[in-house]
């Protein structure tokens, strides 16, 4: 009796409530007929709004409520009204994606451009050698979060079957890889350091990283602009970034790694991505415009890359304008997108246009320079661009002169031109062709009126290249020279009065010089106003020169007594006289420009600059030349 009570009070206790007659056992069974999610939706709305209106029995509704009839092909109707799932459609509900986001790298061989990069990562994960945090640098657009979020997949990967370990190539499947794909991931804790600069932030991240990861193998904090937080907030960050506990991460992002504190730069692993080459960004593109159903040109591809000057998403943000800018004329034949679109949506002169321009500098043609800058105007080219890209022309062919004439150029025709101006101009002229196009550039970007400014800028090169260049100048000249013969300059003119100009001048030197009172200014006006007619120990003569009329013999006589402690007689007389010493002087620089004039070097110059004029000092040197501190 005790026991066959007991039988009934423990299926009791072990049935649920809704099901006190059914056995434990069977309760798996009766889960898989529990209703489904629109069901149980369904019953909801009747409940609070009633059932709705019957509507009318489609046709094979009776069907649908009797036994199914084996020959009936009712199941196989909606196959063929409905999509399979081979063969999604597009839905038109979800927003559009730019390209830079709907072709992010998901995986390590999608990353471009970084293959060193990789390499070591891959090592480090292989060989368990794994930094605690790390740094990514580079312009925009390289690939720094992205590197980012690959390493937080890479690092919490667990594989398809759920036992993997980190790995450089994540399944992308799991779902770890698929919640940092998705951004949802709960362990890996992205953080924009241009919104949260202060120490209240990194005090968050201090405090949180003492927990351990929730689901993944480690907690990954990613920082992006990084150099946007505060000194403070880098203080307070040091002792973390230094000691972190084992399962964190940290991972950082910039692109100005010289504004880090060196405290940080020492506590990170650093990598510098590079700027990607051009023919890998066109490759790119090309392998992007097929995947989305879009023919492209090798040109226009080309502009895209170069354009982008090394960024990925620059490039593809190009791409995608360049895209719908071709839908507007591509109607019902397909998407193209052409160089001449690309160029006119970038603001680039054409090519062709490119060339007879520069083709019009070279010859010097000022009237066809001037017609060809207005027409790229009008047509919506920059000024700045038409400089950039004749500065693009120069260094091509500088380029093609050091590959012995090999130029490369995306068309045949670019290259047969390129190949034909560095066959023709020397290195000298090219070298200074680039000078004066990048002294225009700057003119041209600073200047208040850019299409003028690019005018004179083109105008002043092309009146350069009438001049001789200066090495080969050098070189005639100095063989003209040489040819000529050194010419006899002969001695210096002695002036009239043979000894008694040199004594009188040894007399005014003594009077310079001896310390009497007005001893400067009497050696002035003995140098100037004085022609000497008769000079003998003792005895004066003297005449001025036209335009003199002062007495200065009484001052005269009186300082010549003094200096020379004898009695002189002084007096003015009649006649022409010697040059005073300031004429003989006039007279010798004169007869030195003359000398100079007939040498053979100089008429050599004259040859090539008619109108060149020699040029003195304003003023002489002044001080000793050999002068020294101790002096």
């Amino acid at each position: 009796m005790t026991f066959a009570r007991a039988a009934p009070t423990f299926a009791r206790m072990s049935d649920s409530p809704e099901n006190p007659d059914t056995p434990p056992w069977k309760g798996d069974d009766e889960t898989d007929a529990q209703p489904s999610a629109a069901e149980l939706e369904a019953a909801g709305q009747n409940s609070m709004f009633g059932d709705p209106a019957p509507a009318p029995a489609p046709a094979d509704e009776p069907a649908a409520q009797e036994p199914p009839v084996p020959t009936t092909p009712a199941p196989e109707e909606p196959s063929a009204t409905q999509p399979t799932a081979a063969a999604p459609l597009p839905d038109p509900s979800q927003p559009y994606r730019v390209l830079a986001r709907k072709y992010r790298p998901q995986t390590f061989s999608e990353l471009i451009g970084q293959e060193p990069m990789v390499r070591t990562l891959g090592n480090a994960i292989e060989r368990d050698r794994l930094a605690h945090a790390f740094l990514m640098t580079g312009v925009r657009g390289v690939g720094k979060t992205s590197t980012a979020r690959l390493i937080a997949k890479a690092l919490n990967c667990v594989g398809p079957d759920g036992q993997g370990g980190p790995t450089i190539d994540p399944c992308g499947v799991c779902e770890p890889c698929r919640a940092i794909a998705e951004g949802r991931h709960i362990d890996v804790i992205e953080m924009d350091a241009a919104s949260h600069t202060g120490v209240d932030d990194v005090r968050e991240i201090i405090e949180a990283v003492r927990y351990s990861a929730v689901s993944a193998r480690y907690k990954i904090y990613i920082i992006d602009e990084v150099h946007m937080l505060s000194r403070n907030a880098f203080n307070a960050l040091l002792k973390t970034l230094e000691e972190p506990p084992a399962h964190v991460k940290f991972l950082f992002a910039t692109t100005e790694v010289d504004k880090l504190p060196v405290t940080v730069l020492s506590r990170t692993q650093r990598f510098d991505l590079r700027r990607i080459p051009r023919e890998m960004l066109q490759d790119h593109f090309a392998a992007i415009c097929r995947k989305e159903g879009v023919e492209a040109e090798d040109e226009a591809l080309a502009m895209i890359s170069a354009a982008a000057e090394g960024s990925v998403r620059d490039g593809l943000s190009i791409l995608d304008q360049a895209i719908a800018h071709a839908d507007m004329d591509a109607g019902t034949s397909g998407t193209t997108v052409s160089a001449a679109k690309v160029r006119d949506m970038l603001g680039l002169a054409d090519k062709g246009a490119q060339r007879r321009l520069f083709q019009h500098l070279l010859e010097g043609d000022a009237k066809a320079l001037l017609a060809a800058v207005d027409q790229q105007y009008s047509l919506g080219v920059e000024p700045l661009a038409l400089m950039r890209a004749l500065m693009e022309f120069s260094h091509r062919i500088a380029l093609a002169q050091v590959a012995d004439g090999q130029a490369d150029a995306p068309t045949a025709e670019e290259r047969e031109a390129l190949e034909e101006w560095a066959e023709k101009l020397s290195a000298g002229q090219v070298h200074r062709l680039w000078q004066l196009l990048l002294k225009g550039h700057d003119e041209v970007r600073s200047a208040p009126d850019p299409l003028v400014s690019a005018q004179m800028a083109l105008l002043r090169v092309l009146h350069a290249a009438d001049m001789p260049d200066p090495g080969k100048l050098a070189k005639e000249i100095r063989n003209a020279a040489l040819a000529g013969g050194v010419a006899n300059g002969g001695g210096a003119t002695s002036g009239s009065g043979g000894t008694q100009a040199i004594s009188w001048r040894d007399l005014v030197a003594q009077v310079d010089h001896s310390g009497i009172a007005n001893a400067m200014s009497m050696a002035s006006i003995m140098s100037r106003q004085v022609r000497v007619i008769e000079l003998a120990p003792g005895k004066l003569v003297y005449t001025q020169p036209q335009g003199f009329d002062d007495d200065i013999t009484p001052a005269m006589r009186q300082a010549l007594n003094e200096v020379t402690g004898q009695r002189w007689e002084v007096v003015k007389g009649e006649g022409e006289g010697a040059p005073s010493l300031f004429e003989q002087a006039e007279l010798a620089v004169k007869a030195e420009k003359d000398r100079i004039e007939q040498h053979p070097l100089m008429q050599a110059v004259r040859q090539h600059f008619p109108d060149a004029r020699a040029v003195e000092d304003a003023e002489p040197p002044r001080g000793n030349k050999n002068w020294s501190r101790s002096a």
